[in-house]
């Protein structure tokens, strides 16, 4: 894998902690649908184990990743974890079963239908309580806020989570698929470390997003983030810059969300070993200023 002259800073500060921009993301830690459990949860456990040898520092879950299943992997994993190490967890969506079923014409995604938010305050101190019971913390370093939940004010979702730092039980709070004059609402609450919004080489609806928290200095965490679809295809662009480097698409895709701001913080995430080791590999994929344009150029 070849490297060009296009390089930003390797490490981002989160609750007192300096991680590594590029971390893992552990929703895939589950079964079908991220409903139950994965179909070898060995294999799931050296994933995490591997990650961090790798020198991933940064491990993001959510208590409706199973749901449950993901945390308890984790703390399987990794537990007494190094000091280096940051677990960040979400509560605020629900579970009414699998986000995809396996039907007649084959598999089938309900999507959202699958997750309820609720963001009643008592419902969000229980499950941060839970999380840390599940992950063996006597503190969680970043909570967030899965989804702002619309029935319930979001100055009390947040509100909450801020008691829950006064009280030592997180360090520091996030929020997930968020609006700017959402982040600027909650700021007036609380400090906001961290935003998790979608974000990728094709969907860039959050950009004004990822601009504010680059402004602000907020940690903009991409979920989704090595979506490349049609810029991936034979002869197009993320292909012709991959076959250039030696590299994969999914590599170049992060490559360049890594060049997109200093403060982005992309979690791929798998359940297989292999496919870890092939993300992990783009921290040494540094690609030109010219590409850079022409990816970000390409939408």
């Amino acid at each position: 894998m070849t490297e060009s002259a296009v390089h930003s800073p390797d490490s981002f500060e989160i609750a007192g902690k300096k991680v590594a921009r590029l971390g893992f993301g552990a929703m895939r830690l589950t079964g079908l649908g991220v409903w139950g459990e994965p179909d070898d949860r060995e294999e799931c456990v050296r994933v995490v184990r591997r990650a961090v040898e790798l020198g991933v520092q940064l491990i993001d879950t959510a208590d409706s990743y199973g749901p449950y299943v993901s945390e308890e992997i984790i703390r399987e994993a990794v537990h007494p974890y190094p000091d280096d190490v940051l677990i960040a967890t979400k509560a605020g969506l629900t579970r009414n079963g699998p986000d995809v079923i396996r039907t007649d014409r084959g598999l089938v995604r309900l999507g959202p239908k699958a997750w309820p938010p609720v963001g009643r305050p008592e419902y969000l101190r229980q499950q941060a309580e839970m999380s840390l019971r599940r992950l063996g913390l006597d503190h969680i370093d970043l909570f967030q806020l899965h989804r702002v939940d619309p029935k319930v004010p979001l100055e009390d979702q947040v509100g909450e989570l801020r008691k829950l730092q006064d009280e030592g039980k997180i360090v520091a709070i996030g929020l997930s698929q968020v609006t700017v004059d959402q982040i600027e609402q909650a700021r007036r609450i609380a400090d906001i470390a961290t935003v998790q919004n979608r974000y990728n080489l094709t969907d860039r609806t959050s950009a004004d997003v990822l601009d504010h928290c680059a402004r602000q200095g907020i940690g903009f965490i991409p979920w989704a983030p090595v979506a490349a679809g049609e810029l991936a295809r034979p002869g197009g662009p993320v292909d012709r810059i991959a076959s250039a480097h030696g590299a994969t698409p999914s590599q170049v895709s992060l490559a360049w969300l890594l060049a997109r701001s200093e403060v982005m913080l992309p979690i791929p995430g798998t359940s297989k070993v292999a496919h870890l080791e092939d993300n992990m590999a783009a921290t040494g994929l540094r690609l030109s200023a010219d590409e850079i344009d022409e990816l970000t150029n390409a939408v």
